[in-house]
């Protein structure tokens, strides 16, 4: 340890102080200069063993021959005992992914490829660092996902897998891991479904299926339409013979007779020349223009 080196250091500087002395007092050459030197390089040996840095991200765990502190450095320059040795663990969001063929409710297998998103809880680093250690991804955190990923697809069929329910078997490995991994302070954020592949034979059916139920549903939409389109065409004609039986009611002949006069008197007054014959077809004058 470097720390056990600038230590012997500085203390053989003391010692070469103290003894300078009594070397001069008997002749001999003073040893201060040398002291002097040993001194200094031993005491910026320490103080740089003293200062640390946490970066980002991360905490450091103290460790005093292989005692480990329950009380953890924050990112940050910290001055510490310079015996410690600080070991930093990893507090940021972490991605594991994993691919694993599963069977399904029938007994088909079916390949799944799933996402955690995980950290570790900050108070509790140095339990995690005492009970599983710096690998602790690998030691815990894998296998039991790889666990509940093949027990949590056991209750659906593989149809449902293609479709509505992937996001059901995310939530329930979540579920099921969540309260593991808080016992062992890691905290598990979200578990991401990202592809389902089906055996190929079951895929094309469950495809040709929905094909189907689409095309049926626009069918449906279509038949709607023209019903409507119908009923809308049936009110517009029954509007019509309304309003006609409506007309022929008011049209009496005594009325167009009237009608017939008041557009004789207007083409009698117009300047074009032209003979009006008295005593037409229903008693209506007859008007001929004998204009060029």
């Amino acid at each position: 340890m470097a720390v056990i080196l600038f230590a012997l250091i500085l203390v053989i500087g003391i010692v070469l102080m103290v003894i300078s002395p009594l070397r001069t007092q008997y002749g001999r050459r003073s040893a201060r200069p040398a002291g002097v030197v040993l001194l200094i390089v031993g005491l910026i040996g320490v103080l740089t063993q003293s200062i640390v840095s946490v970066p980002a991200g991360h905490v450091g765990l103290k460790d005093f021959f292989g005692n480990i502190s329950d009380s953890t450095l924050q990112p940050g320059i910290h001055l510490v005992n310079p015996l410690l040795t600080i070991r930093e663990m990893d507090v940021r969001t972490q991605e594991i992914t994993e691919v694993a063929s599963v069977p399904s409710k029938e007994g088909l297998n079916v390949r799944l490829d799933l996402s955690i998103l995980y950290r570790l809880d900050g108070s509790m680093t140095p339990d995690v660092y005492k009970t599983i250690g710096v690998d602790f991804a690998r030691i815990f955190i894998i296998p039991q996902f790889r666990a509940k990923i093949r027990g949590a697809t056991a209750g659906y069929e593989a149809k449902a897998l293609y479709t509505e329910q992937r996001q059901a078997i995310a939530r329930s490995v979540h579920e099921e891991l969540a309260p593991a991994f808080a016992e062992r302070g890691i905290l598990l954020e979200q578990v991401l479904m990202r592809s389902v592949t089906l055996p190929p034979q079951l895929a094309q059916a469950i495809e040709a299926k929905l094909q189907a139920e689409q095309e049926a549903e626009r069918m449906r939409f279509v038949l709607d339409r023209e019903r409507q389109e119908a009923e809308r065409k049936k009110i517009e004609a029954g509007g019509i013979n309304d309003f006609q039986r409506i007309v022929s009611q008011g049209l009496t002949e005594d009325l167009l007779r009237w009608k017939g006069i008041e557009a004789t008197q207007n083409l009698a007054s117009s300047p074009n020349a032209k003979m009006v014959i008295v005593g037409g077809k229903d008693g209506l004058p007859l008007i001929l223009n004998t204009g060029d």
